[in-house]
């Protein structure tokens, strides 16, 4: 039976997330140590376990068909590769940081300075449009040390929480990019392999449609409904269902995670009681 290849990392931030997606998706894959592949047990689909860095060359290559990697390490590589699908996990920046000591009023105050970065041809990017001139030195890892150790004067490396800069006494200034895992794919993917692929995209959809929204349910005396109604239209229309006091309905519906809390506040403040909240597995449309 043919079947899809998927690369995702091996170890590293994006590693864990990748393999609950697969999981929520209801696709079964044997995890075990030190393993460079494995065959999903209920979908066509066989996982290579890589560096993320070599990632976005087997793609272009086409010893993967589709793989999971960071928006930033994708455009960093600049290989003919598509994106399909952002999957909403691994969100950091790639931004610039300064040592607290440096007074820093606007970008103009990196004119001439030497960068620390994993990233060069980005941040190249970045300074060419801003039309700063920078001394850019590649390094990989421990990008965060090369201030105070001389090698640099600032430095542009991934942030999620900005604790590693704290505690190495810098401070974020700039933002080169907002990055995310995503869905690339190679250019060049038969028909079969388009098959499967729209398939996974299907399920991947589905799962991050549910994470983004909330199921409630709620008590409410006929005489408001209507606001309750004009209030809560959900996916379609909420459903409505009488309840044994005739003089009450029960409402169900669908609302946007983001936009949770001050939905709930109104439906309060325009009559809605009892209100139940249940997470989505999944939603198809």
């Amino acid at each position: 039976m043919d079947k899809l290849k998927i690369a995702i990392q091996k170890s590293g931030r994006l590693y864990e997330d990748s393999i609950k997606l697969l999981k929520d998706c209801s696709i079964e894959v044997n995890i075990g140590i030190d393993k460079l592949k494995t065959t999903a047990l209920n979908f066509p689909l066989e996982v290579l376990f890589l560096r993320d860095d070599d990632i976005p060359q087997y793609l272009e290559d086409g010893v993967a068909d589709i793989g999971i990697v960071g928006k930033n390490v994708l455009l960093e590589k600049r290989k003919r590769i598509k994106i399909k699908e952002t999957l909403g996990f691994g969100k950091c920046r790639l931004s610039i940081a300064v040592p607290k000591s440096l007074s820093y009023n606007n970008i103009k105050d990196l004119n001439g300075k030497r960068i620390a970065t994993s990233y060069p041809f980005l941040v190249e990017e970045f300074f060419k449009k801003k039309c700063i001139d920078t001394e850019i030195h590649e390094i990989s890892g421990a990008v965060e040390i090369a201030p105070g150790i001389g090698l640099a004067d600032c430095i542009c490396d991934l942030v999620s929480s900005g604790s590693t800069l704290f505690m190495n006494g810098l401070k974020e200034v700039e933002t080169v990019l907002q990055s995310e895992a995503v869905l690339a794919s190679h250019l060049h993917l038969d028909s079969t392999q388009n098959i499967i692929m729209e398939k996974l995209l299907f399920r991947i959809r589905a799962v991050k449609k549910a994470k983004n929204n909330k199921y409630i349910l709620l008590n409410v005396s006929n005489e408001k409904l209507e606001k309750i109604i004009s209030y809560l239209p959900g996916i379609k229309s909420p459903v409505i269902l009488p309840l044994a006091n005739s003089e009450c309905s029960s409402v169900h519906s669908v609302v946007n995670e983001n936009d949770f809390w001050g939905i709930i506040e109104n439906l309060k403040a325009l009559g809605a009681r009892d209100i139940l909240v249940l997470p989505i597995e999944k939603i198809i449309l």
